[in-house]
């Protein structure tokens, strides 16, 4: 009876489908961890490379900068190279210990989003050191609000000439201005 040979017995197909699945969702989860880690790791190192450009521009040393920040030396030094990414706290006082605002690398970080405008402009309102941080405030909001309004304005130029203008009502014969009667 070779036949019967050939059935699986439902435990055996059950535990079969149940293998199956485990490896499916173990390489499944293999992947996204992976990608996770490359997206975290893009980021950490991308607020890390700018810390290091902001403290190199404004002359200070890897070890002031952790004093003025309080945070270790080497664990600044680990965040400037991507292997750690700091809090929103962690931030805040590195900003502070750079003197620049902690918006400014909260965007860099990712928890926020970049302001509208360009980069180079938001970059170098940022970095005057002749402006208090709420002056920066103030006139990076009106940048963004003039940006916003002149891509609003490029958008309205642009719908008109995308759509076709509509088609000219259809005349038999030249219309004849009415005449009223007088009453």
């Amino acid at each position: 009876m070779g036949y019967r040979g050939a059935v699986q017995k439902p435990a055996e197909f059950v535990r079969e489908q149940v293998s199956t699945v485990r490896d499916t969702v173990a390489t499944a989860a293999a992947s996204a961890a992976a990608e996770a880690t490359t997206v975290s790791g893009s980021v950490s190192s991308h607020v890390g490379d700018f810390i290091r450009s902001q403290r190199s521009a404004a002359q200070v040393s890897l070890r002031e900068l952790a004093r003025n920040a309080g945070v270790s030396n080497p664990y600044l030094s680990q965040v400037e190279r991507g292997l750690r990414k700091p809090s929103a706290e962690i931030l805040a006082s590195i900003a502070r210990g750079l003197k620049i605002s902690a918006e400014t690398l909260y965007e860099q970080a990712g928890i926020l989003d970049r302001r509208a405008g360009t980069a180079g402009t938001v970059a170098a309102l940022r970095a005057d050191a002749a402006l208090s941080e709420r002056h920066k405030a103030v006139l990076l909001e009106l940048y963004e609000t003039y940006a916003r309004e002149h891509a609003r304005d490029l958008d309205a130029q642009a719908a008109p000439a995308a759509t076709p203008p509509p088609p000219a009502p259809f005349r038999t014969s030249p219309e004849k201005p009415s005449e009223e009667e007088p009453a």
